[in-house]
């Protein structure tokens, strides 16, 4: 029996679903030739929450014997007007709700962006409050949020505000909530800086999903680079998802950890930005590390 369940995430086309120039159910559809047993959707895939709707969707899904697991989705907690905040609360309501309504186990939530003139304390502070006004709900759904190591949002100017290591650890270990845990992406790490194997370890027993991707840096550019020139909208040009395994990141290890951690969750693969086949090459690989840790 498999000890860990293989979802798609469709990173390559996330710009063509949000801007209906793809449809989602092209996309489930599309989805089956790499043969994945979920598919983790984005909040904005979404042309509505109509309860109709989302009955379609999940339909399309289960129709061809998948589940929509986990559910990416972005709130901003760390905007300084505190009416704002409470607006992204609920939305984040809102949405674990309908992952709910999908059939979902986990919806992502994030801390927010990096602002300048937002300190440490504060913005700890304003992430574990929003966060914790947000698990009743949680709880009330049957879904557990997960909190991801992140880079940035595709949509965002300013990275994440806890995408180094020791503030994502400091907010983490301020909440204590069995519908609470980690989204863990080993690539992100790579990006802050950070050790991926060294904070898996620290949140091994906390980690529910994992987001399988695997990163490159364009020729002539380093991580310090990446960090000191980002101030765009989305992600850096100089930085390429690609297929997983064949990136920076030791899969080996990570899945060695996870398996002696009784991990039993999801994992996501991100990536397919030169297409599908791509994709594909990624589920095979993961497949067969999954076989090789059984």
């Amino acid at each position: 029996m498999a000890w860990f369940k293989i979802a798609a995430f469709p990173k390559c086309y996330i710009e063509d679903i949000v801007s209906r120039k793809m449809s989602l159910f092209d996309w489930i559809d599309m989805s089956l030739e790499l043969e994945p047993e979920g598919l983790e959707l984005y909040s904005g895939f979404l042309e509505s929450y109509d309860e109709s709707y989302l009955k379609e969707v999940r339909k399309r899904i289960e129709g061809y014997r998948l589940k929509m697991p986990m559910m990416c989705y972005s709130p901003d907690f760390t905007v300084p007007d505190a009416k704002t905040r409470k607006d992204e609360i609920e939305r984040q309501k809102k949405i674990t709700r309908v992952t709910a309504a999908l059939g979902g186990e986990f919806c992502r939530v994030l801390s927010g962006q990096r602002r300048p003139g937002v300190s440490r304390r504060e913005g700890v502070d304003w992430v574990v409050g929003c966060i914790e006004e947000c698990l009743p709900m949680a709880e009330k759904n049957g879904v557990v949020l997960v909190m991801e190591n992140h880079y940035k949002d595709s949509f965002w100017k300013h990275p994440e505000f806890a995408q180094k290591k020791d503030v994502f650890m400091e907010i983490v270990n301020r909440i204590d909530s069995p519908h609470f845990g980690v989204q863990y992406d080993p690539s992100n790490a790579i990006v802050a800086g950070d050790d991926p194997l060294e904070l898996l370890e620290d949140l091994k027993s906390r980690v529910k999903t994992v987001h399988a991707s695997d990163r490159f840096l364009k020729e002539g550019t380093t991580i310090e680079d990446l960090r000191q020139a980002d101030g765009t909208i989305g992600y850096s040009p100089n930085l390429s998802h690609g297929v997983t395994g064949k990136g920076l990141n030791d899969y080996d290890a990570i899945l060695s950890i996870l398996r002696e951690a009784d991990f039993n969750g999801w994992v996501s693969i991100e990536d397919g930005m030169n297409g599908v086949g791509e994709m594909k090459e990624s589920m095979d690989f993961l497949r067969m590390m999954r076989d090789k840790y059984l």
